[in-house]
């Protein structure tokens, strides 16, 4: 989440030891000159098990999906055009569960959700339960800008979420390329499918409901120890526009047609500059189980505790009120905490582990850090919550 303080009185708030969005704090001054942030991106590659035996490749994702947003920044773009060509990146490795490699459902089909929001704007594009798109963020994304031109003929308005079928119609309508399915499924992606399909015709032929139970039990814990969620990213650009964009294939084996919280309005993310009403610019990306982030609408509800005086406390209140107390008690990761010339950031979860990249328009290369659970602490099951905070102090001058 990207933070934009705007009062150059208020003094800067200790930081917490919990958090789970991303954040910067910008401090100007009415009657001083400042120096804009130059561009800064957050990435992380999904809720869940990131396994030892292939953590070059995640954090090297991470690393090139920070790389090309600054790129774009350098050129001059915008967040939201940034925020888009990393989450492309994401998308495109055969390690994340998002685009290609995404996870299969009950059918052995996959069906992806995805969504970005323009802080500027205010304008929001989604996708949900597309099959055949190689890159579901730019569907999205086309959705937003299209929205941004005005009305249809007719006076008709334009969409902003589109599912299924006709999600995939518009996105060809529109310039974008389809996708073979089976081009997208990977060699992990169908071992993964047959490994969960052959634990779920044991688990129907148990007799009894204890064991039933049992065994569906021992298959979920399995499955998310081997899987990953929703990928994601925060940019804010040269001007201190700030955006958001989440991308998902989804739970494994989930029913034809579930969308998650990936694609849903507050939920997955959530961008807002700084307004009259609000004082400071936020971008907010979650990764987890859908069914409880949508529950309770996670994304913004951080990006309304952000507004708080002690937003770190109120981003822990947050957390703990809002979204573990209304799905699962799960252990919290320590959080971790580092500091890059002016700019301060943390993350925190639930699951396994979480990979993490960050990068400045300063910076020569990206750093990346997997994160995980302390021994012998219990993760959560189905359930993650992962991000980071930054926050920002302007240099004056």
């Amino acid at each position: 989440m990207f933070r934009n303080l705007t009062n150059a009185a208020e003094e800067q708030q200790p930081s917490s030891p919990l958090t789970n969005s991303w954040s910067i704090k910008q401090e100007s001054s009415k009657n001083q000159k400042t120096k804009g942030v130059g561009g800064f991106v957050l990435v992380h590659a999904g809720a869940g098990y990131h396994s030892e035996s292939k953590a070059k490749e995640y954090k090297h994702v991470c690393k090139r999906a920070c790389q090309r947003a600054v790129d774009q920044l350098k050129a001059g773009a915008l967040a939201v055009e940034a925020v888009a060509a990393a989450l492309v990146e994401l998308e495109d490795s055969p390690f994340t569960n998002a685009g290609m490699g995404s996870n299969l459902n009950l059918l052995g089909e996959i069906e992806c959700d995805a969504s970005i929001m323009d802080g500027k704007s205010l304008h929001y594009g989604a996708v949900g339960a597309i099959s055949g798109i190689k890159n579901p963020v730019l569907v999205a994304k086309r959705l937003l800008s299209e929205a941004q031109k005005g009305k249809l003929s007719a006076g008709r308005i334009p969409p902003c979420f589109l599912v299924g079928r006709g999600a995939h119609d518009w996105a060809v309508s529109h310039g974008i390329p389809p996708c073979p399915s089976e081009k997208m499924a990977t060699k992990f992606s169908l071992s993964a499918y047959k490994r969960n399909k052959r634990k779920m015709e044991l688990a129907e032929k148990m007799d009894t409901g204890d064991q039933t139970k049992k065994r569906r039990q021992s298959s979920e814990n399995e499955n998310g120890s081997a899987c990953l969620d929703t990928v994601g990213a925060v940019v804010v650009d040269l001007e201190g526009n700030v955006a958001a964009a989440v991308s998902s294939g989804g739970l494994a084996m989930k029913h034809s047609g579930r969308v998650g919280q990936a694609a849903h309005y507050g939920c997955g993310c959530w961008a807002e500059n700084a307004c009259n009403m609000n004082p400071y610019s936020t971008a907010v990306s979650t990764s987890g189980c859908g069914e409880h982030l949508i529950r309770t609408m996670l994304a913004r509800e951080c990006s309304a505790a952000m507004q708080s005086e002690d937003a770190h406390q109120a981003l822990l209140e947050a957390m703990q009120n809002k979204f573990i107390s209304e799905s699962l008690t799960c252990s919290l990761v320590p959080t971790s905490f580092h500091t890059q010339r002016a700019l301060e950031f943390l993350w925190s979860h639930t699951t396994e582990s979480m990979c993490v990249g960050y990068m400045s328009a300063q910076d020569s290369k990206a750093k990346t850090h997997i994160s995980r659970l302390p021994p012998g602490t219990v993760p959560g099951q189905s359930l993650a919550i992962e991000g980071g905070v930054c926050r920002l102090i302007n240099v004056v001058e």
